[in-house]
């Protein structure tokens, strides 16, 4: 099948989205499609990657022209199925939503995204002017969460299908799944969190989280954090932990690589993902592949592959969060039958077989639907 992804952003950006659609892409050829990809993100030449790129300030990923470049490259590369990939809002790939609606190509959008209230009153404003779910297109979201808000949007007239993001599972698997390394050392309990330290994070908030469940657990039990990850709130972040006298338990080590990532949820006791608005949480998914038990927020999209009790606790607030956290930390037991669950289980509607099978019906009903 001749596929054309359509996202603003792409490597060399390295961002969720753009991450999952390169993984996404390079799985699609493994599998035999011609797959290529648009974007508006500057970059090197890449094999079968077309840039659409308009040299803006900062080099945002938005084209003023992106129709009708896109429309050209479409009558060009002639695909079987073109999809999109969005965020919140993305400019160059709704242009891309209408230029394979004027093209009438068979069009699948996903979301990537949760759509907060300030979201959804936009696209029900674009709904009225622009009539969007008379498209044809087909929708999908990386979760239930994030589906729910779509789905309350565009109505019973637009299919919105879950398609979780993918992961090579296997590759985030414990070297030694028979052994937790909880239980062969004694160590201070390791609590880890990964992720963009931007403002709409939160990162802040999960320092305060991380310091009122110390308080509840007892001196005696030692305790460790390390937050992976850069961003603009990182020198915020640093303030607080001097502020509050953090600095000797709770670390910043900036970003890390994959294997990095790896290798620290290897020892890694306790997982932690509190953003409220988690459209997925694709580090959360990596820990628990990993073996390790995850503390997420009960309406985040981590609530698809971790249950209460059984890949690791969920809350609705913060201080159900700060609880959770603090209750692992001191049961050791309750982290071993976690941790051993994980391991001995696979997230199945995350692995790529499973991922590109609930894309492959999404083509073929976007193909009847425009039929």
């Amino acid at each position: 099948m001749r596929i054309l992804h359509i996202s603003d952003c792409y490597l060399p950006r390295l961002g969720g989205i753009e991450v999952q659609v390169a993984d996404l892409i390079r799985m699609q050829r493994e599998a035999g499609h011609h797959v290529e990809v648009a974007t508006a993100t500057p970059g090197e030449p890449l094999p079968g990657v077309h840039r659409i790129v308009a040299g803006l300030p900062f080099d945002l990923p938005v084209h003023p022209f992106g129709v009708g470049h896109l429309l050209r490259l479409l009558k060009a590369r002639r695909p079987e199925v073109v999809h999109v990939h969005t965020g919140a809002v993305s400019p160059f790939a709704w242009m891309g939503v209408r230029a394979a609606t004027r093209a009438g190509l068979p069009l699948v959008v996903t979301v990537h995204s949760m759509w907060d209230p300030v979201t959804r009153a936009l696209y029900r404003g674009l709904r009225l002017l622009f009539g969007w779910h008379r498209w044809g297109l087909v929708g999908t979201a990386v979760s239930e969460a994030a589906a729910l808000p779509i789905r309350a949007v565009a109505g019973p007239g637009v299919p919105v299908h879950v398609v979780s993001n993918g992961l090579d599972v296997s590759g985030w698997r414990a070297v030694s799944p028979a052994v937790s390394v909880d239980s062969v050392r004694s160590d201070p309990v390791h609590v880890v969190a990964v992720g963009r330290l931007a403002p709409r994070k939160q990162p802040v908030r999960l320092l305060r989280l991380l310091r009122e469940a110390r308080a509840l657990v007892p001196r005696e039990t030692p305790m460790r954090a390390t937050i992976v990850g850069d961003g603009p709130a990182r020198s915020r972040m640093e303030r607080y932990l001097r502020a509050n006298g953090m600095t000797g338990w709770v670390s910043l080590p900036g970003r890390y690589s994959r294997d990095q990532i790896r290798e620290l949820l290897a020892a890694t006791d306790v997982f932690v993902a509190p953003a409220p608005r988690e459209s997925f949480g694709l580090a959360a998914l990596e820990a628990r592949s990993a073996g390790v038990p995850v503390v997420a927020r009960a309406q985040s999209g981590v609530a698809d592959f971790v249950r209460q009790g059984k890949e690791g606790l969920l809350g609705r607030s913060f201080d159900d969060l700060v609880a959770s956290v603090a209750r692992l930390v001191r049961d050791r037991e309750l982290r071993q039958a976690i941790a051993a669950n994980n391991r001995e289980t696979e997230p199945v509607r995350s692995s790529w077989p499973t991922v590109l099978e609930g894309f492959e019906r999404c083509y073929e009903q976007a193909r009847t639907r425009g039929a």
